[in-house]
């Protein structure tokens, strides 16, 4: 078993030079001779740097659109919220309509409390969308 990941790391080693290669340069520049030797790591970087790159930002682009989605559906919960606290102040004042002025000011405190929090989700999917 040891001796078979001594051959395995150097098999795959020498694999992955060999396939970060482009197609037409193993052909045409060398022929079949880079089959049988592969050549330093440091003729491929440019080519990987490159292609990283682009994927990366691709990425990153992906992680934005991701993080700003979730953000943006708690401003969804915040209007549930709303919806929570002027139907819960409707059953409150149908109850009992001489609490008028203290089950309003409850309200009013219940809607900038869940209006503030929609807000500040806002803020942070607009930061994670132009600022990062």
């Amino acid at each position: 078993m040891y001796a078979c990941s001594k051959f395995t790391h150097s098999l795959i080693r020498s694999t992955s030079q060999l396939l970060s290669r482009p197609l037409s340069a193993i052909w045409t520049d060398e022929g079949l001779s880079s089959l049988v030797a592969p050549c330093p790591l440091t003729s491929h970087i440019p080519s990987c740097s490159f292609q990283t790159s682009i994927i990366s930002r691709d990425i990153d682009t992906a992680t934005k659109f991701s993080g700003a989605g979730a953000a943006t559906v708690r401003v969804a919960g915040s209007g549930a919220g709303i919806g929570t606290v002027l139907g819960s102040l409707i059953i409150g004042y149908a109850r009992n309509p001489s609490l008028k002025q203290q089950l309003f000011s409850y309200m009013s405190l219940g809607f900038a409390l869940s209006e503030a929090m929609g807000l500040f989700c806002l803020m942070v999917a607009f930061l994670i969308l132009f600022m990062m």
